[in-house]
Order: structure tokens, then sequence, then C-alpha cells
């Protein structure tokens, strides 16, 4: 058989697997079924003869091109290209010259759309569906069915490509700068016909709502037929749902969903009905698999368990959602879905991919072919005031930094990992542990006491100084255990219920992780959740004010999505009704108590072997489809250690689940499984041949092992015999005492707080003559009095780009720099206290204090020295002169006029305080304007 042959006898498959009937030319029948292929089929004087000619609905629309494998396509090109010429005249055919061209070796295939504005080959996983080619052609041109296309006919071709050239002008409304941009630059990338585009846009910048604003435009004006947007984890699906739903169409008066059906993919059906699919990755990947999901496997991230896989199980073709099904794929967190066991369900797909990501690595650069067609980072979104940005507080403990000594003849607990039941014991020999074993291995109490109650004592003095309320913190644990541990001491050491701490992570009971998500994000309490990685990506809450790390982290990626918590900016109303005591959110502060800011981090690498990988990713690597002999060995050990440690009892509760089979059994089956003795045998009896070739044996061998790991297929054993492994013992150290090393701003946050107040003194300097409020301030004596409208638009232009500079952030930035000097940091700041500011920073008041306490002292100072004078005041008159002063501090003078408004109408107005201090009133006025802002 020539290379040439066995070309076509996968070419055969594919066709017949993509809905097509093969016929010889002495047989063919054009209208035995929608799609005919006929083969080696006569072409006109000149045009040579096509391997195969495609028929839909009874007329010639394509060639399809044989070549063996290794072939390169690209040359083949030019020849059917002849071929879609060549039709002979009386033939029905949709367009002359045909439309589609293939060429195809059964391993590669290329296609190119004649229909296309600039018709251009690209690569697809198979050939397409004649129905899907029949859609394409109504879409350019109805025709009669049985008429030949005219050689002379004018058409002009309408395909989603060609209408992706006639997009109307983009509305800005509702859109942010940097979100009309990545829509435009996307679109244009789209209309370039780049297949794959890149848009990086920082956490909190609104990617999600950018993609659904693009979205919406390629549906309702280049027509998509159906968008395909992948998440990571249901939860994420869930809030892309809401996104959508809630999205208000700039050119109609409907949400999307009132438009469109836009469907959440929860089972392995596709609705096809609906324009929008959301789906998480692997639920995708298990519908290509023809395999069904454990829906507990949509619930956590799985980007990370393409390491287990050295050779991904491959995608193979599914006739109920074909390559084409999608005009367009959009896949969020693009960084980590473009390995491995992801990357192909990507490539499957005849489809414009998208991708997004806030931290894109160099992978993901060349996955997309370097066209970036959005690049906006954090830095840049914190310039526009989209992002907020952040400073670092650390912490360090003796015992985080170097581990601890138990001696021999103390006590500790030892506790079991998964029911946390604690017995005694009393060491015959030394506990020695190292910082890397915290919290794993041995639970130092102290020493998370230690971290927390600093953090108690800090958090209101030294981190948000001045604040009542905690604000909202976020706090990432190691894993669930810890998390526990953390929670119970956060609780004590506070002096709080249980409602002012509480776990969030997906062992979390009795409320979905994603409705306790939402109160954290919305109400008052809790003030801190712990998590371990539910919250680390994606998740949006903006009252966020501490990321506080108690784990180290090791991926760079990974560490910018959980810094990235919280970067989202926040209105001050929506702020206040959680937090009721915060200013407005113009920064937020990583606690770092285990030195993960300094520590060197990598990008995400897909071929890195990781040393040690948990029981728990391996068997959900089974399930998912993993049939490789190292994965499979590797369970069969974890299988036997734990088989010598089971109790009778955990003996009976695998038998339960396993008919009768214990984990010894299913041992011994894994192990069988990836003999090669075995997996010889079996091909012999499988192939019926004596001597199998290594394909045989090797097929012989997935079989054995998709027989062996079949019940471990089942969630409720892998739940079992992950309950039982996680019995082993951890010890509670609670004799060791920790003691605080480091506690304070990182020098990178005092560098930054001197730049601030650095900057803001050359502004002042640079601007003195120019700025009305800087002309007066500067001055001394003043040469006039400063009004209310000249430092309110003084405030305004400073805190607008590109200063950004808002009083309460400059004020802290003098308090972190100059503690001792400083009064009122962290609280809240009016316009009239950029006065102080400037006083301060020009040096011509030894101490920096709210405007609100310089007047209220000056106020108290002209009452004793009236009163000293002989003058004495009502208590009437004394509730007017008050009012006075609040006004000042308000509004920096006050004015006949201003006795208009409250409180002093309702009260009486002008008529009453007249009546009260009579001519002496406006008098007393002018000197108070003096005295109090002076």
């Amino acid at each position: 058989m020539t290379p040439e042959q066995k070309a076509r006898i996968e070419i055969d498959r594919m066709l017949v697997e993509t809905g097509w009937q093969i016929h010889d030319l002495k047989d063919a029948n054009i209208h035995a079924c929608r799609g005919v292929a006929i083969r080696e089929f006569p072409l006109k004087s000149g045009h040579g003869e096509a391997d195969y000619l495609l028929y839909v609905d009874g007329q010639a629309c394509g060639v399809i091109e044989a070549k063996p494998a290794g072939y390169t396509l690209s040359g083949v090109e030019i020849q059917s290209d002849k071929y879609k010429h060549g039709l002979p005249e009386a033939l029905p055919a949709w367009f002359r010259p045909l439309p589609f061209c293939y060429q195809s070796t059964g391993i590669e295939t290329h296609f190119t759309s004649g229909l296309d504005p600039e018709p251009r080959s690209r690569d697809v996983f198979s050939f397409h569906r004649p129905e899907t080619l029949a859609d394409w052609l109504m879409d350019a041109r109805p025709i009669e069915p049985g008429v030949a296309a005219e050689n002379s006919s004018v058409w002009t071709p309408q395909s989603y490509r060609s209408r992706l050239r006639c997009m109307p002008p983009l509305h800005s409304d509702g859109l942010w700068p940097a979100q009309f941009r990545a829509i435009g630059n996307l679109e244009r990338s789209l209309a370039a016909d780049r297949p794959r585009s890149l848009v990086q846009m920082a956490t909190g910048s609104g990617k999600t709502f950018t993609a659904v604003s693009f979205i919406y435009r390629q549906l309702k004006f280049a027509n998509a037929r159906r968008v395909l947007f992948l998440v990571d984890r249901a939860n994420l699906g869930r809030q892309t749902l809401k996104e959508f739903q809630q999205y208000q169409s700039p050119y109609t008066p409907f949400k999307f969903t009132e438009e469109y059906i836009v469907n959440h993919l929860q089972s392995n059906r596709l609705d096809s009905t609906a324009r929008v699919s959301i789906c998480t990755i692997q639920r995708l990947y298990s519908i290509l698999r023809g395999e069904e999901l454990a829906p507990e496997l949509e619930e956590e991230s799985l980007f990370d368990h393409q390491s287990l896989f050295r050779e991904p199980p491959p995608v193979v073709y599914n006739s109920a959602i074909p390559p084409e099904t999608f005009d367009l794929i959009v896949t969020d967190e693009c960084h980590r879905s473009i390995y491995n066991l992801w990357r192909q369900v990507l490539e499957y797909f005849d489809g414009f991919l998208v991708g997004l990501t806030a931290t894109p690595s160099k992978q993901t650069f060349g996955f997309f072919n370097q066209n970036l067609v959005m690049e906006y980072p954090h830095e840049e979104a914190v310039a526009d005031g989209v992002n907020v940005n952040y400073d670092i507080y650390r912490i360090r403990t003796r015992i985080t930094q170097g581990g601890s000594v138990v001696e021999a003849g103390h006590y500790v607990d030892r506790r079991e990992r998964e029911t946390r039941a604690v017995r005694w014991e009393r060491l015959d020999e030394d506990l020695t542990y190292e910082a890397g074993q915290l919290d794993r291995d041995v639970v130092a109490v102290d020493q998370i006491r230690t971290v927390v109650r600093t953090f108690r004592d800090k958090v209101l003095t030294e981190i948000f100084p001045g604040r009542s309320w905690v604000p909202k913190t976020l706090i990432f644990a190691k894993d669930d255990s810890h998390a526990e541990d953390i929670v119970k001491i956060v609780r004590e050491e506070f002096g709080k219920g249980n409602d002012f701490c509480q776990k969030i992570t997906y062992r979390t009971t009795g409320a979905k992780p994603e409705d306790l998500i939402a109160a954290f994000r919305t109400s008052p309490m809790p003030r801190i959740a712990v998590t371990v990685d539910m919250i680390a990506t994606g998740t949006d809450i903006k009252p966020l004010e501490i990321v506080f790390f108690m784990r180290m982290i090791r991926s760079r990626s990974f560490f910018e999505q959980m810094k990235g918590r919280g970067v989202r900016v926040i209105n001050k109303d929506d702020l206040l009704a959680v937090t009721p005591d915060a200013v407005a959110k113009d920064h937020f502060v990583i606690v770092d108590a285990v030195g993960v800011c300094e520590e060197d981090k990598t990008d995400s690498r897909p071929l890195e072997k990781k040393p040690t990988i948990s029981l728990e990713k391996l068997l959900q690597a089974v399930a998912l489809g993993n049939s490789e002999s190292e994965v499979i060995s590797s369970i069969a050990g974890r299988f036997a250690r734990l088989e010598r440690k089971l109790d009778p009892a955990g003996k009976a509760d695998i038998e339960k689940l396993t008919n009768g089979r214990g984990l010894k059994e299913l041992t011994g089956d894994l192990i069988a499984a990836i003999d090669p003795e075995r997996q010889i045998e079996q091909a012999r009896a499988e192939f019926g041949v004596s001597d199998p070739t290594l394909e045989q044996v090797r097929q012989a061998g997935i079989t054995l092992i998709r027989q062996a790991v079949k019940p471990l297929c089942e969630p409720k054993l892998r739940e079992k015999i992950l309950e039982l492994q996680a019995r082993a013992d951890q010890v509670i150290d609670t004799v060791s005492a920790d003691e605080v090393i480091e506690a304070g701003f990182d020098a990178e946050a005092l560098d930054k707080a001197k730049g601030l107040v650095q900057s803001f003194e050359q502004f002042i300097e640079e601007h003195k003559d120019e700025i009305t409020a800087l002309q007066i301030l500067y001055s001394r004596p003043y040469r006039q009095r400063l009004k209310y409208a000249e430092i309110k638009g003084l405030a305004e232009m400073i805190e607008k780009p590109p200063y950004l500079w808002r009083i309460d952030r400059l004020w802290d930035a003098y308090a972190a720099l100059e503690q001792s000097r400083v009064k009122g940091a962290g609280s809240r700041h009016l316009w009239t206290d950029i006065v102080s500011l400037v006083r301060f920073a020009l040096h011509q008041e030894p101490l920096l204090e709210p405007f609100e306490v310089h007047v209220r002292e000056r106020f108290d100072a002209w009452i004793a020295k009236q009163e000293a004078q002989g003058k004495k005041f009502s208590v009437e008159q004394r509730w007017w002169l008050e009012r006075i002063r609040d006004h000042v501090i308000a509004s920096l003078e006050i004015g006949r006029d201003d006795f208009e408004f409250t409180p002093f109408k309702e009260n009486g107005g002008i008529g009453k305080v007249y009546q009260l201090f009579g001519d002496d009133l406006w008098g007393m006025l002018e000197e108070l304007n003096e005295v109090l802002a002076a």
C-alpha cells in the first residue's frame, strides 16, 4: 500500500465521520444524501482529475486534494486552485469557481474558503460537515437547486469574515477608555483575519465586561452564529453568566439575554439554540472525549493538572459538537489554558480564538502568535484610576523564618488531618522541624497566633490608622486544615464571633461558596475571609483592602492573580455600605507573613516535572481519562502504603463501594495493567496474532488500564480513599513560643510615600504663581482670603490624571514618613484639608492636622478671648456660633447668603441670627472668617 493510498483510507474515514457519503464515479448519486464526495472526478480539459469532488444538496461546491503523510500542503494550493476552476460547464454548482478547497494528508488538513474577502488557507481539525457548508453557501447567495452556476455570474460572497470588515462604529458610552481601545483593536485584528488575538488587561479593569461588549457586537453586526466562552471553574462560569445577564445594549433597550440565548453548559449536551455557550474547559474536554464529568471537577481549577499528562489523551472528532460549531472562542485566564491537556481543546475548533489574561507568560505570547492586540498593565490601570496601587506590610517571626525544636519529654498533640481528632503523646526524642514543614507536617500554634496578634495590633494603628472597622481582609492559607486553624485563632485574638471571620474553601458546607463570597463582597460581615485558592483568580471583591499571605506562592502568574483580588476600584457609597468608616479605596495593602513578595517566581512551565503530586490530583487525572503508566504506577504505590495502614473499618468502607473488592485487589489490578507481559498477552487475545506490534501492545495496555481504573471513576470511592488517606497524623506544637522579628511597611512602600510627598511639594513650587489657592497660601501674611471654590478646584485638580493624588493618600504618605508630626491619618478628609496639607508642605505649620482640628482650636481660643473681655454668650448664641464654626470647617468661610441653607434656614435663618447678635453680627462674621481660617 502506497503512502497516498494510506492517506486516502484516513481521508475516507474522516469524510464518513463528518457526515459525507463517498462514491466512486461509476456509482455516483449526488442526491444519495446531503453531502456526497465523488472519488477521482475528471474535470474539463487541462484541469486534471480531482481526488474528491464535493456535492452539497445536489450541487458541486468544492474539491479535496489528497497527499501522503508528511507532504507540505501549502505547495498543493495551486493544484487544488486549478481544480476548482475545472468543473464541466453542464454540471450544477453553487458558484464558479467552486468556493471550497481542502488539502489533506489524513493527519494534517488545510481549508480555503472562496467566500472570504481574501481567501487564505487555514489548519482545520477535520472536514466540515455538509450542513455547515450548506449554511455558508446559502448565507452567501441562495441558488435554485439543480441550476448550473454560470462563469459570468457576478456575486459578492457574504461570509462571517467578510462581515467583520463592515462593522459599524463602536459606541464609547459605558466603556472605560482602555475597554474601548481593546474592543476596537480586537475588531481590527479579526477583520485582518488574524486567527488568534491576545488581550492583556490588568485584573479589575473589566476584562469580562469588555469581552461581553465585544461578543454582543459580533452577534449583532457580524452575525456570528455561535460564540464559546471558556472558563476554568464553574463558579467563574456563573459569574460570567451574570455579566451577560446584566449587560445593557447601547444600541437597543434590551439586555443581552433578552436578545440572545446565553447558556451556561452544565451537562454534556450543547444547546443548539444558544448563541453564546459558557463552559468550563474541563467539561468541554470531557464532551469531546465522549466521557462524563463528575460535577465536583468543575468546582475547582484543573489547569495545573496538565503536568500529570506526559502524553495527554487526544481529543477526537465529535459529531455532536463539530469543529465548526463556534465562529468565535473566548478563553478566560488563557495564560493557563494553552498547555498539554487543554491546548488541544482550543485547537479543535475552526474559529477565531481570543485570549483574555492579566498575566501573560512567554508561552502565552507564543501560542497567540505574538498578536497582542491590547496591553493594559496594572501600572497604567492605576494611572487611569481603573486600579488602585498597593503597599506591602511585612510580618516576620522567628518560627516562620527558621522552624523550631521541641525537646524530648514534652507532650505534643497529634491530630488526624481529616477528622482533626486529637490525642496526646510524649516525645521520646527531639522533634525538629523546618519552616517548610509548618502547617503541613507540624502546626506551631503560637506561630499562627503571633502573626495574627501582630496583625490585630497593627491593622488599625499602622496599616490603616484611624479606622475602627477592620478593613475587608482576605487571608490565603496553605490548605483547608491550615485555614481552619487560622479562622479559630483570628476569632480568638480579635475577640469576635463566628460572623467576623469565615472560611471560604471548596470544603465549606452549609452554604454555597458563592453565597459566602457574595456576603463577603456586599455585607459588613464577615470582615475577614480565609481561603486556600478558591478566591485566588477571577472572583470580584471590590471592597477588599487587605490581601494577607500566610502561604508561599512560587508561580509568578498565580501570585499576580492573587494580588489582583485587591486592585479593584469601588465607589465611595458602595465601600461605606460594607466598611462604614472607610474614606475611599485609593490603595490596598499586602500583608506578607511568609516572605512571598521576596520569593523568586517563575512562569508556569507545562512540561515541568513535579517531585510530588498529591493523591487527589492523581485520582482526578484518572477521572479525566489519563491512562499513562507513570500515573497508574504512582497510584498503585500510594494504595499499597495506604492499605497497610487501614483498620478493618476502613477496609470495609472501601469494599462496600467496590462490590467486595478491597484496596489490595484494586492495587493488584493496577500493577497488572501496567505489566508489559500482561499487555502482550492482552494484545495477542485482542488482535488474534501471535506476535503483536508495538502499537497493538500499546492499545492493549490502554484497554487493561481502563478496565483497572474503572472503579476509580466513581466519585464516592475517590472521596472515601482520600478521606482514609487523610487520616495521617499532624503534630501540634503547643510548646514552642514564637516572637516577632519585624513588623512594618517595607522599604518600597516608604519609597513610594517619599516619592509622593516630593512630587506634591514640587507641584506646589512649580505652580505657586499660577493657581490662585497656592498664590494665597504661599504668601505670608496672606494677601487675600481663600475662597472655597479655589481650594476645591485645587483638590479636584490634583485628584485627576496625571497626578491622581487623593487628599487622604497624601496625608497617609506624610504619616508614613513623619508619624510623630501627623495627626488624623486614615480618617475621612474634607476638601478644606488641602489647606493643612499645603501649609505643612510649605513648612508653615509644625504639625499636619485636619483643618477641622485647626478651626476648632482657634474657635475655642476666640471664645476664651471674648469671655476674658467680659462678653458672655447665651446657650442659644453658643449654638449659632458652633454652627458657624462647623460651616467654616467645611466651606472655609461664611457669608450672609449661607444662612439661607441647612442648618441655619430651618432654625430661623438670617433673621434669627441677626435678632440674637444685632448689628455686631457683620463685624463678628468678618472676624471669625479671619481668625478661624488663618
